[in-house]
């Protein structure tokens, strides 16, 4: 691929890159990258709106995944207590908190493998109830099967989070205990029942460029594209087989963010984990990329995020503002969602009885 051909905007959604065409990206002049970048950021969004999104774990710890670099794995030792499934109620409580705090999204982590069907009916009532408060809902379980992601899209669940986390070479370096196919299988299950998919990865693993280009590629690939694309820093976990991996030159980070940006131009990309680690002046160069979405709040799942009053002061500063989301409703979604609200008395003192069940 020549330069001229790499200095080319595109609006086009494209799921046919190769690696030359991308390793050709990462290789350009850093403004000139980065121009690139904007112009097709400023051809699908308001290049000074950013969406919010809120992260709540709502079961922690004693995973029995091996992924290196997480501190909810049950193979590592990293201090970290382990809880139940938080109830519906404490859940309902912190997405009302966190749309208060700016919030268009609401996302609900839990450390399974995959879900069980008793916690399945517990996380499907905590679907309804937050969108009931007019909040976009993202859930990340892990692995689903196809009855479980239509379970999922039936209680109301608009978003699915399921990251490639890193190249399918590199895969095995991080994780054994599921393989990069399950990975694509369940992002297949999750667009089959109809949710849209939230889909990115980790940088700064001992990974090569090569392999930031190929997961780059991944993700590209997906048809369509996931419509939210975390691109996360690692962030490093004592006690993780990854505490002491050498650190990602940001610039590399922020090469990686314009690159998403342009291979994936109408998807979301969200500067995710790694902001607590962050300059203002790098958070800054990555809108300046083409992210448009972050996390608000104290921590992600179980690592530190910077405080909301943190982020509102760096909005300032840079001119931008939250993503606002259309929250009209017609005369028929308006009605279904009082009826769902009703049904939530109803149901009360089954979600009871299964909270009381739910475990670690």
């Amino acid at each position: 691929m020549t330069a001229t051909a790499a200095n080319t905007p595109t609006d086009a959604a494209r799921h046919d890159w190769t690696l030359d065409e991308i390793n050709a990206l990462f290789a350009l002049p850093f403004n000139d990258l980065l121009f690139r970048a904007q112009q097709v950021h400023r051809a699908h969004f308001d290049a000074n709106a950013v969406q919010i999104s809120t992260l709540l774990s709502i079961k922690t710890g004693a995973c029995p995944e091996d992924c290196k670099y997480c501190p909810q794995s049950g193979h590592y030792n990293t201090q970290l207590e382990k809880e139940k499934l938080l109830e519906v109620e404490k859940v309902v409580e912190q997405a009302k908190a966190a749309k208060e705090a700016g919030a268009s999204r609401f996302c609900m982590g839990a450390a399974w493998r995959s879900p069980r069907d008793k916690d399945l009916v517990l996380v499907e009532e905590m679907v309804r109830q937050v969108k009931a408060l007019g909040l976009e809902t993202c859930m990340t379980l892990g692995m689903v099967d196809s009855d479980q992601a239509s379970r999922l899209a039936t209680a109301g669940l608009d978003y699915y989070n399921h990251n490639l986390d890193t190249s399918p070479d590199y895969y095995g370096e991080i994780i054994t205990t599921r393989t990069f196919g399950d990975r694509l299988d369940t992002l297949a299950t999750v667009r089959e029942a109809g949710m849209k998919v939230c889909s990115g990865g980790i940088l700064g693993m001992g990974e090569d460029a090569q392999d930031r280009s190929a997961l780059l590629q991944q993700l590209a690939r997906l048809s369509p594209h996931p419509e939210s694309v975390p691109i996360n820093m690692l962030v490093k976990v004592p006690g993780t087989p990854l505490e002491n991996v050498e650190d990602l030159d940001p610039i590399e980070f922020i090469r990686a963010i314009a690159v998403a940006r342009i291979m994936m131009p109408q998807s979301h990309v969200r500067l995710s984990a790694g902001r607590e680690q962050m300059s203002e002046s790098t958070q800054a160069l990555a809108f300046l990329a083409g992210a448009n979405s972050i996390f608000y709040g104290d921590t992600l799942l179980t690592t530190g995020n910077p405080q909301a009053e943190i982020d509102r002061a760096l909005f300032d500063k840079l001119g931008l503002h939250p993503e606002r989301r259309e929250t009209c409703e017609d005369d028929a979604t308006h009605a279904q969602r009082l009826a769902q609200q009703a049904e939530q008395h109803a149901r009360a003192e089954r979600v009871a009885e299964l909270a009381v069940d739910a475990s670690v």
